[in-house]
């Protein structure tokens, strides 16, 4: 989601790299879920993602979003997101006791959380969120450990790369708005939709080799903006 923010009213004003250590810590947040409650259809999902719940859960994408996942429109795109459920507006993957079911493969939203990512230069760095988690008694763990994901170079130059080819997108519609000769509404659906079935779903190959399927399709992807005028 594109938002200006001051990292000076939300963050302890540091940028991190994976190698620093941040106080992320909160002993297995011990009985509390308040980040997995009333977040709206803010958790916006990466194909990543998507990918890693489908694959685990053995579900198709159109599985998913019948149930734990829902569309919704980001920046004048339309993405999935978690959905939130209940009286008590929670995560669709929190059992009973408000544990989360997926959490060894959980989103990288939720992954990082209580951290964020502050992008510039088509690249990303981490900073503390200090507002959003409740527990104040968190310790210092390094950014590696606590991300806790597998090819985390390859994983950050995926996320950045998706990041920027997204945002390209996003204020490619939202300019289109504004313009009164252009079909703005059937180039936003068009655009849409290639997102949606090129990133998300359509199936990536079995043999687990994300990363390279997602390049072919980002480098398909780009020669297609091309051919709109991107």
């Amino acid at each position: 989601m594109l938002r200006e923010i001051n990292l000076d009213e939300i963050s302890d004003g540091r940028l991190y790299s994976s190698n620093d250590m941040a106080k992320t810590d909160c002993k297995g947040c011990d009985g509390c879920s308040a980040c997995c409650h009333d977040m709206g259809n803010s958790i916006v999902l990466d194909p990543l993602d998507v990918y890693r719940l489908s694959t685990n859960l053995s579900k198709s994408v159109n599985e998913l979003l019948t149930g734990p996942l829902e569309l919704n429109v980001v920046d004048g795109i339309i993405l999935p997101n978690l959905k939130m459920a209940g009286a008590e507006e929670a995560c669709s993957f929190l059992d009973t006791n408000g544990r989360c079911t997926v959490h060894a493969f959980r989103p990288g939203i939720c992954r990082m959380f209580p951290l964020g990512r502050f992008y510039e230069n088509r690249s990303f760095q981490y900073f503390l969120q200090i507002h959003e988690c409740p527990k104040t008694d968190r310790s210092k763990v390094k950014i590696k450990k606590w991300l806790d994901t597998p090819n985390l170079k390859t994983y950050e130059k995926y996320i950045a790369d998706w990041h920027f080819f997204l945002k390209d997108l996003q204020e490619y519609v939202t300019n289109l708005a504004f313009d009164s000769s252009a079909n703005s509404d059937g180039t936003a659906r068009t655009i849409s939709m290639h997102v949606l079935t090129q990133f998300y779903l359509t199936p990536y190959p079995e043999d687990g080799d994300f990363y390279s399927e997602f390049y072919k399709r980002l480098e398909k992807s780009r020669l297609f903006t091309q051919s709109i005028g991107i």
